[in-house]
């Protein structure tokens, strides 16, 4: 496959800039794989597909603040720095992005916060964007965190909105976000609430929860025509003892596993047994699937509408063949349905 297979004009209008007012009745399409037959449903309705022992896997991630503003020293120039993940705890070392990039240098001292009391010096130029910073702060851990997160706000993508508003803040988490680690929302997950989880014990379908540590890797433009040469951003997965015997059980007894987001689709799939089952898993995972792919886990999975040429569609695309799934977002387009993070959903059935 090639990335411009992937293409299509995609209007900014029919980006979603906030979530629907009730999380479980933001629009879904059904497409059956079998037969390219689609449906037009609420997403709340995604228990009709499923019965008594199926089981829907999630991931149990929580977003943090990732975003700052401070100032560069000396010149007191205007400087965004995007948390990516915790180096050395001890150090206070983040591994970071800082823009605009080409001001920053080894050694630097940036500020933030209204009074700037927190500094951080760049230690190491890791990528072209990249950086290590080394944040100077005398004092406990917990106080040094809860400071930190305090001057930020959550990595809501800027083609989302140019302005995070405090009801981010609630809007970008799940309701079941218990592990700290992302940069961005598992974003199939922000459509359950508790009246659908309530729905889905009277149904007996089952839960897994995972955990994917999701970065800004999906959101990374693809610059190779030819995919197979495109390298992802490594994510952090935890996939323990009991999610995995949760998610074999049911595919022993025949039942349908769901993978809720592209996150959770490449996690489990990421180490896999001959037997098709997933093996309890605690390290990192770089997989990219694209067509053609055989998915050895999920029987279904529900997504988000993702951005044209994104590595989240040809996931998609993957799943439910790749002229299905073009098709339903053609569909999608004409019907007026919300694309990214805060948009509608896709169900492959």
């Amino acid at each position: 496959m090639k990335l411009s297979q992937f293409n299509f004009e995609l209007p900014q209008e029919q980006i979603a800039s906030r979530p629907p007012k009730w999380r479980d009745e933001a629009r879904m399409m059904v497409l059956h794989k079998g037969s390219g037959e689609i449906e037009h449903r609420l997403f709340k309705d995604i228990v009709d597909y499923f019965g008594k022992g199926d089981t829907f896997v999630l991931n149990d991630t929580k977003v943090f603040p990732a975003r700052l503003y401070g100032k560069k020293e000396k010149t007191g120039a205007d400087i965004m720095v995007l948390l990516l993940r915790e180096l050395n705890k001890e150090q206070r070392l983040w591994d970071v992005i800082v823009e605009p990039a080409r001001k920053i240098r080894i050694g630097n001292k940036l500020y933030f916060g209204e009074d700037e009391s927190m500094v951080a010096e760049v230690i190491d130029n890791t990528t072209s964007r990249g950086r290590t910073l080394r944040f100077l702060f005398d004092g406990p851990y917990e106080e040094f965190k809860q400071a930190l997160f305090s001057l930020g706000e959550p990595y809501v993508p800027e083609w989302v909105k140019e302005k995070v508003e405090p009801e981010d803040a609630e809007n970008y988490q799940t309701i079941f976000a218990a592990h700290e680690g992302a940069v961005s929302a598992p974003a199939a997950s922000l459509h359950f609430s508790r009246e659908l989880f309530n729905r889905m014990i009277l149904k007996d379908i089952e839960k897994a929860f995972i955990t994917v540590h999701m970065g800004i890797g999906h959101f990374r433009r693809v610059d190779v025509e030819d995919l197979s040469k495109h390298r992802m951003d490594s994510e952090k997965v935890i996939i323990s003892e009991e999610a995995a015997a949760r998610i074999n059980k049911a595919k022993r007894s025949g039942k349908k596993v769901l993978a809720v987001g592209v996150t959770v689709m490449r996690a489990m799939e990421t180490y896999v047994t001959t037997t098709h089952e997933v093996n309890p898993y605690d390290g990192w995972t770089n997989k990219f699937i694209f067509p053609p792919y055989e998915y050895a886990i999920p029987d279904a999975i529900v997504s988000n509408f993702h951005l044209p040429q994104s590595t989240m569609l040809m996931a998609v695309a993957a799943f439910g063949g790749y002229k299905p799934v073009m098709e339903a977002y053609r569909v999608a387009l004409e019907e007026g349905y919300k694309f990214g993070p805060y948009g509608d959903a896709l169900l492959i059935v």
